[in-house]
């Protein structure tokens, strides 16, 4: 047995214990899972779930008592105190989006056989700075490790795809890849079948689908098959395609 000592000054027993987890009953449902910032997960089945971002919710008082810490006297009780006080505060924000991560994960894997993941740049989209606060504050790679445990622990499937695929570039009903779309674009049209895509929850489906789920419903209720690779672009191609342009 282990005594532990945090920053915030509290303690924690820490032993090491043997168990044997209960495989969860098999089932046939499947998950495609979009990680965002708006909203921190859209599943294929249309659901947005909201974090809680608690540093975000917590940052004014945050920046007040770190103010407080600069003006004290280094080596001094007060400064101690205030130390604590910061220290306390952080592993508040910490618990909290421990505590949502693990619910959400544990959630998901009861309720899937397979869940799929898209494998996010994480570390290049933090050289963001404008986007850097906030993708920490979320919480994407803790949960990632906690699905990844977890599906190994009760018998379930984690598969994570690519980066390079055009998850958001795809239409999920006819399959077809248009133009390029930027993030602040958040609804759009397919010019091949006119299907209109809310931009999270069409990515999540074609998670899904990349993840080995080789059907899918589409918007009129049949199913599509995913459509083998297309042509590189120095590859022949006898036939024209339109280009999807975003105007706005």
């Amino acid at each position: 047995v282990t005594l532990i000592k945090d920053a915030a000054d509290r303690y924690f027993l820490s032993f090491v214990v043997e168990i044997n987890p209960v495989k969860l009953p098999e089932n046939t449902e499947s998950v495609g899972i979009d990680l965002g910032i708006l909203d921190f997960a859209t599943l294929s089945t249309k659901e947005k779930i909201k974090a809680p971002k608690p540093l975000k919710a917590r940052l004014k008082r945050l920046k007040k008592l770190q103010r407080k810490l600069s003006k004290k006297q280094k080596g001094s009780k007060r400064r101690e105190h205030a130390r604590k006080k910061v220290a306390k505060l952080h592993a508040k924000i910490k618990d909290t989006r421990t505590d949502f991560v693990h619910k959400l994960s544990t959630r998901l894997i009861r309720e899937n056989q397979t869940l799929v993941l898209e494998d996010l740049n994480t570390a290049g989209m933090v050289k963001n700075r404008k986007l850097s606060r906030a993708i920490f504050d979320l919480g994407w790679r803790t949960f990632r490790n906690m699905l990844e445990a977890k599906a190994q622990m009760y018998g379930r499937e984690f598969r994570v795809i690519s980066r390079w695929e055009p998850t958001s570039w795809r239409c999920s009903n006819c399959g077809e890849i248009g133009g390029k779309k930027e993030l602040s674009v958040r609804k759009w049209t397919c010019l091949y079948c006119g299907a209109h895509h809310d931009r999270d929850i069409n990515a999540a489906i074609n998670i899904k689908v990349a993840g080995g789920h080789l059907e899918t419903l589409n918007g009129r209720g049949g199913k599509r098959k995913t459509k083998p690779n297309l042509a590189a672009p120095d590859e022949a191609s006898t036939t024209s395609k339109p280009v999807q342009l975003n105007l706005f």
